[in-house]
C-alpha cells in the first residue's frame, strides 16, 4: 500500500458526513447567529467541526 492510498475514500467519507451535519444545521431550530457559526466551523475545521457538531451542535426539528 503506498501512502496516498485510501485517503480517497477518507475525503469521501468526510464530504458526506459534513454535508449531513450543514443539512441538520439548517433544519435546526437554532437561531441565525449560532446556525453560520456551525456552518462556518464545519466548512473551515471539516473533521474537528463534524465532531464538535456531533457532539455540541443544534439537533433537527
Amino acid at each position: 500500500m503506498h501512502f496516498g492510498e485510501g485517503y480517497g475514500l477518507w475525503g469521501l467519507i468526510v464530504l458526506i458526513a459534513d454535508i449531513w451535519a450543514l443539512v441538520s444545521v439548517l433544519q435546526s431550530n437554532a437561531t441565525t447567529g449560532k446556525k453560520v457559526l456551525w456552518i462556518l466551523l464545519i466548512f473551515f475545521l471539516p473533521v474537528l467541526g463534524f465532531v464538535l457538531w456531533l457532539l455540541l451542535g443544534p439537533r433537527g426539528r
